[in-house]
């Protein structure tokens, strides 16, 4: 039977309220003056913040499956450069706590195109969680951003593992295969898919290159174009106010970065 994934936004609105509960009911208990006197109370809280965090985050999954309706999406022009060079400060100052290298190559100072903020936001920070989580302390994660033949190329490359052959094929389908090599937490296996779904939400496609033992390179491609428009973006996900960055994060960083002196 075929999964109706209509009911999966309306499940995550139920998961929301008992998650907030369960947040707030520990932070009560552990309040961050106490943590922040604390050090041993606060790794502890740490760990109750990433397990909720990552809860969040697969919510969010559930809720992004709009983004797999094949339809396009609600766009307003906006500087790309500037949005990715945000984006890109925010996981850059984590990557130290993973052991790990960034890089920005990017030769534009500015850039006015018309792209999906929020949705575009989810398929760069998918595209970064699994960077980290493949890609071993010592190595480099590069975001470029490059223009060029009327379309915005944008990409993340990491030194990590690689993909076999195998699996390249099905690498955009909705759920991880049983046996994914996947490091835990798996999370729902549905990220590369909505990738996909944003790109084509923007009228533009995804691609990924991998070579075993040298490490992977995806490039999401739209047309450049302009709409004229400061339409606002329906908002899919759900931060409460939270770290957006963390939560996107969450599988990938170490409990650490969870601790108050490192919000």
């Amino acid at each position: 039977m075929d999964l109706d994934l209509s009911l999966l936004p309306q499940a995550a609105a139920q998961m929301r309220g008992a998650l907030s509960s369960l947040y707030f009911a520990a932070a009560r208990l552990a309040p961050a003056a106490a943590r922040e006197q604390a050090p041993e109370l606060d790794a502890k809280a740490a760990l109750v913040d990433q397990s909720y965090y990552r809860l969040i985050r697969m919510v969010n999954d559930l809720t992004a499956t709009r983004y797999l309706n094949d339809e396009p999406l609600p766009m307003k022009d906006r500087d790309i450069v500037d949005f990715v060079s945000e984006l890109f400060a925010k996981i850059a100052s984590l990557a130290p706590l993973r052991g790990l290298e960034t890089r920005l190559i990017c030769a534009a100072d500015s850039h006015l195109c018309a792209f999906s903020p929020d949705a575009l936001e989810q398929l760069l920070y998918q595209l970064l969680s699994n960077a980290f989580k493949f890609t071993p302390p010592g190595g480099l994660i590069t975001v470029e951003l490059r223009l060029t033949a009327g379309r915005v190329l944008l990409s993340v490359e990491d030194t990590g593992p690689g993909i076999p052959q195998e699996r390249m094929e099905t690498l955009f389908d909705s759920y991880h295969k049983a046996d994914s090599p996947a490091p835990p937490p798996q999370g729902l296996g549905l990220g590369l898919a909505i990738c996909r779904g944003i790109a084509q939400g923007h009228g533009g496609t995804i691609m990924a290159e991998s070579e075993v033992g040298r490490g992977s390179r995806f490039t999401f491609s739209m047309p450049d174009r302009l709409y004229g428009t400061t339409l606002s973006d329906v908002l899919f996900d759900y931060s409460g106010g939270f770290n957006r960055t963390l939560m996107a994060l969450s599988d990938a960083l170490p409990p650490e970065a969870f601790g108050i002196r490192n919000r």
